[in-house]
């Protein structure tokens, strides 16, 4: 099917537009000069080379507002989904706002802790299989809750903060069988996910952490699935953990929390203008109501919808190529380096970094990769202006699950990532060479 590219969509947040060319080198017949903030994209892959990643600060600091803003009826903590995007500089800024984190391994721990380790009370640790070493590491950096999601894992818990001498603050992940629609590999709410325990058991387990001197039952969790756009299946599921909680407290158990995970989607093909603003306030318009009158405290894992549009990750055109009249441009960046297209058939908007008065009929290409790979592409049959070799291309709404789902694929160094804040740009991530890639190696 014929995708076409806008230029970027209108409704595209401010972070990453075209503004027009008036004076410099860079003018050359162009007109339009695609910029992160104040910062045209071409000076930067000048100075830095691509692949590159460049991020937003103003989006991502506006976007975490917009998000704590919209809850501002409710108590709550954000609690931003490190595997998201880790970078050391966003968890930092995130954290100078207040936010808290979620974790699902020890890496992410120690990245939040070295990114603010005052952050750690703020922390909550979700995940299937959390080791000893991971629990010990949480319990001493003393966060404020393990996500527990099966029984055996509840007493390798009990165990470990017995050891330690402390209690474990907990909730269970309950699996309240929602469906949601999204990619099958990103939903995590139904009962043949290995996530959570099954919502009717619950009850049973809560009974059984309570009799552990060393658990410290506190709140409940769930959490169905990542990219979702219709905000009903979060109230149906809210509403099942809250006639939980109902039952708890009846059983009694102190219930202080309520972890509604994440997933809340945003629009990679057709981005309104406002639509931001008003899906997060109708995705904690459809939290609040199940939880009206029970006087919880609301932890939220939003990683995406923070960071996804504040990102993009900017390619090279190396050549263009044409196979019995199908078109192909062949670029520098690759699978390894952004791997959604090819793991889901992910939809990225790409537009041409810069953009001319009368560049010509659009065409049709594949934009692809030089990993030897045929799923390494980042757009088949898209309709974009005629761009020649050596022109930049953006990809956009690379912030969240790209360069964390980066690899070294074909022993290719991971790009360089840059956060700009309006005329400000600042390294936080250098260019891999291939000898940091075989220094581990015996």
């Amino acid at each position: 099917m014929t995708r076409r590219s806008q230029s970027p969509s209108p409704g595209r947040p401010p972070g990453f537009i075209y503004h027009k060319n008036r004076r410099g080198i860079l003018r050359r017949g162009q007109s339009l000069i695609f910029h992160c903030d104040d910062v045209p994209l071409p000076k930067l892959a000048e100075k830095y080379g691509t692949p590159l990643y460049v991020y937003s600060a103003s989006m991502i600091r506006e976007r975490y507002v917009t998000f704590d803003d919209a809850f501002r009826e409710i108590p709550h903590t954000i609690c931003y989904s490190v595997k998201a995007n880790s970078n050391l500089s966003i968890l930092r800024l995130l954290a100078r706002h207040g936010c808290g984190f979620d974790v699902v391994s020890g890496g992410e721990l120690e990245r939040v802790l070295a990114a603010d380790r005052k952050a750690a009370r703020r922390v909550v640790f979700s995940g299937v299989g959390k080791t000893r070493e991971e629990m010990n590491a949480a319990l001493k950096a003393g966060i404020l809750l393990f996500n527990v999601e099966s029984e055996s894992e509840l007493w390798v818990l009990a165990e470990c903060a017995a050891r330690l001498r402390t209690q474990a603050p907990l909730a269970l992940r309950v699996n309240p069988d929602v469906a949601a629609e999204t990619h099958p590999y990103i939903s995590t709410g139904l009962h043949k996910h290995k996530f959570g325990v099954p919502i009717r058991n619950a009850r049973a387990l809560y009974a059984q952490a309570s009799g552990a001197k060393s658990l410290r039952v506190a709140g409940v969790s769930v959490h169905i699935g990542s990219q979702i756009t219709d905000v009903a299946p979060f109230g149906e599921a809210l509403a099942r953990v809250a006639e939980l909680v109902r039952d708890l407290r009846a059983d009694g158990h102190t219930i202080e929390y309520i972890d509604a995970g994440g997933g809340l989607g945003i629009a990679y093909e057709k981005p309104d203008p406002n639509g931001f603003s008003k899906d997060v306030t109708d995705y904690a318009r459809a939290l609040a109501e199940p939880l009206r009158g029970l006087g919880v405290h609301l932890l939220l894992e939003p990683g995406r919808s923070i960071v996804g549009p504040a990102g993009a990750l900017i390619t090279s055109v190396v050549y263009r190529k044409a196979n019995d009249g199908k078109r192909f441009l062949v670029v520098d960046a690759a699978m390894n380096d952004m791997i959604r297209p090819a793991l889901y058939s992910a939809y990225h908007e790409i537009v041409p970094v810069l953009l001319g008065e009368n560049d010509g009929k659009p065409e049709l290409v594949d934009v692809v990769g030089p990993v030897c790979e045929s799923g390494d592409f980042f757009a088949r049959d898209r309709e974009l202006p005629p761009v020649e070799e050596a022109a930049l291309l953006a990809i956009l709404d690379a912030g969240a699950y790209g360069m964390a789902l980066a690899s070294n694929y074909n022993t290719r160094p991971r790009p360089t990532e840059v956060m700009v804040s309006g005329k400000s740009v600042k390294v936080i991530r250098r260019r891999e060479r291939v000898s940091d890639l075989m220094r581990p190696e015996v």
